[in-house]
């Protein structure tokens, strides 16, 4: 891309906003004063940016990633490190499902009270939950009654207010 030079872009802003402020007269004269301000507005910007120098880092900016892009999409060292990365994340989901399947995942500690030491320190309060979840977990049968009588509770109070 060719460098920045301050001497055709002056002339290059003052000509867009000649034209945009012309545009921006028949605008106004058609379709009314909100759409000439607008017009005059948008027709001000190229010199304002040559101005303040910004238009220089705008013309940076796009020069620098078009470099950028063209370096991805035309770099073979880019293209296999694309790759490679790809093959990486392959492989480690692979080995999560490969370990998942051969059951080598770490072996839940014997459950000990909450607060015990351990090898590893205090044993977790999680362990002894799940065990006293599965003592207070009712027989099937006691749960199938207590499903029955709260569906009769339900019927009753929608039988009381006439929805049947």
């Amino acid at each position: 891309m060719p460098d920045f030079n301050d001497l055709t872009l002056l002339p290059f802003c003052v000509g867009l906003t000649l034209l945009g402020l012309i545009g921006s007269w028949f605008a106004w004269r058609r379709r009314g004063v909100a759409a000439g301000t607008r017009g005059v507005a948008w027709s001000l910007l190229p010199v304002s940016l040559y101005l303040t120098g910004l238009l220089e880092l705008v013309w940076d900016v796009v020069r620098s990633t078009v470099s950028w892009v063209t370096h991805l999409i035309f770099s073979p060292t880019v293209w296999a490190g694309a790759a490679l990365f790809g093959v990486s994340v392959v492989l480690y989901v692979v080995s999560g499902l490969a370990r998942s399947r051969r059951g080598d995942t770490p072996k839940a500690q014997k459950s000990k009270p909450a607060g015990e030491l351990t090898a590893t320190g205090p044993a977790p309060a999680s362990a002894t939950t799940s065990n006293a979840a599965k003592a207070a977990k009712p027989s099937k049968g006691k749960a199938k009654q207590q499903d029955s009588s709260e569906f009769d509770e339900i019927e009753d109070i929608l039988k009381r207010h006439g929805i049947n």
